[in-house]
């Protein structure tokens, strides 16, 4: 009897079948989602060898292990639907092609989508972060970028790269060619692509501390390597959530927004956005009525005593800080941290009518602007969910500096 004739992008998982493959560098998922989301424009070519390939494979698996009919043709449409059919599909009608690099859970691809972009890579090494990024965009990124395997699958054409890349310390030990030494870190991983692909706008997102690390040595080489090195003009900007982008959470971050004069002649008419009004409060946010019972602290935690002394206001958030309780004196949200839901530090917390709790995960990505009314939070542990919040980017902040970005394209 014959089983019943389906296939999903999961089941390049299954463990019989994954044994055929060397794991290691394993971008059987990756390749095959991103030729079905370039499947009705010409990036598709770029994709399509190996994607067939792989699913001829696990067709003929399928075939022979669980005694099933499919043929490819088939198996192609169900996969192609199970990617459409996700809360942020690839637009239709689009006007400029980004790759998303530190691709986290998809904050930059939300942003440039809403503008009219189409997303043509994603590179993201988490696990936790993939199944998030899966589930609202049909797609796996592909995994460590610091490996050529990975780097030699980003298309060559491309208009904006994105990147929140992590800040590690440059070696200002050596000099070649004048220009100080980035091997080691993941900048040199964004320069060496930059370098080969020569998009025409580099969009790149770093902590504010990012300005001053290692007495401002580490921007200043980031610049150098950008403008001196590459040939690019940047420009730069602090901005801060509340004051730029309408979401009540305290969040400075440094933008760096590159162009390639060459492709961009006009760039120097390019602008950050300009501040705007502050209208939304954190109660548009925090959700109403109880929340889950393992959110709120028992009379019986050790820092309960402390907290419920501060902690005396519903209308702002304060924040658990190791040892004793800050309160966030403007009202917003302070700035999520990566590490807020694993151990004692950072924790944002809130009085509601049933007690004191953190915030939940939902809330943390509707403090960083996410649609939660259609963005997908999938059934992982808390801890992860709020490390991904944590890491994101703030969507609004971002579709408002691509805005500017566009006007000059």
């Amino acid at each position: 009897m014959m089983m019943k004739e389906t296939i999903s992008i999961d089941e390049f998982d299954g463990k019989k079948f994954k044994i055929r493959f060397v794991e290691e560098d394993d971008n059987r998922k990756a390749v095959l989602t991103h030729y079905l989301h370039n499947y009705r424009n010409g990036v598709k070519s770029h994709f399509e060898k190996e994607a067939k390939e792989f699913l001829d494979q696990i067709v003929e698996y399928k075939n022979q292990e669980e005694n099933t009919s499919l043929v490819s043709d088939v198996a192609l449409q169900q996969l192609l639907f199970e990617v459409e059919d996700v809360p942020f599909p690839t637009p239709e009608n689009y006007t400029f092609k980004f790759i998303d690099l530190f691709a986290g859970i998809g904050g930059f691809r939300i942003a440039l989508q809403n503008v009219g972009g189409k997303c043509v890579y994603t590179s993201e090494w988490n696990d936790a972060a993939k199944i998030t990024y899966q589930a609202n965009f049909g797609e796996v990124p592909f995994g460590d970028i610091t490996k050529d395997v990975t780097k030699n699958y980003i298309p060559k054409e491309f208009d904006i790269l994105c990147a929140g890349f992590p800040c590690q310390a440059f070696s200002i030990a050596g000099y070649q060619k004048g220009f100080h030494d980035t091997r080691g870190t993941l900048f040199f991983d964004l320069e060496k692509i930059i370098e080969t692909r020569r998009p025409k706008v580099v969009f790149l997102e770093n902590v504010k501390n990012l300005v001053s690390h290692d007495k401002g040595n580490t921007f200043k080489i980031i610049l150098e390597i950008l403008e001196e090195k590459l040939g690019y003009k940047a420009y730069t900007k602090v901005l801060n959530s509340a004051t730029h982008a309408n979401v009540p959470q305290n969040r400075e971050r440094i933008f760096i927004v590159a162009f390639d004069p060459k492709q961009v002649k006009n760039h120097i008419d390019f602008k950050f956005p300009e501040a705007i009004p502050l209208t939304r409060t954190i109660h548009d946010i925090l959700e109403k009525g109880k929340q889950a019972e393992n959110l709120y602290y028992n009379k019986d935690h050790q820092y309960y005593p402390e907290l419920i002394k501060t902690m005396t206001s519903k209308d702002t958030i304060y924040q658990w800080r190791r040892v004793y309780v800050r309160e966030n004196k403007s009202n917003v949200c302070p700035t999520l941290t990566a590490n807020m839901g694993a151990g004692g530090h950072n924790v944002p917390l809130v009085l509601d009518d049933y007690g004191i709790r953190k915030l939940t995960p939902k809330e943390c990505f509707a403090f960083q602007g996410y649609p939660v009314e259609k963005y997908i939070l999938p059934n992982i542990a808390n801890s992860k969910l709020y490390m991904q919040a944590g890491n994101s980017v703030t969507t609004p902040l971002i579709e408002r500096i691509s805005k500017e970005i566009l006007k000059v394209l």
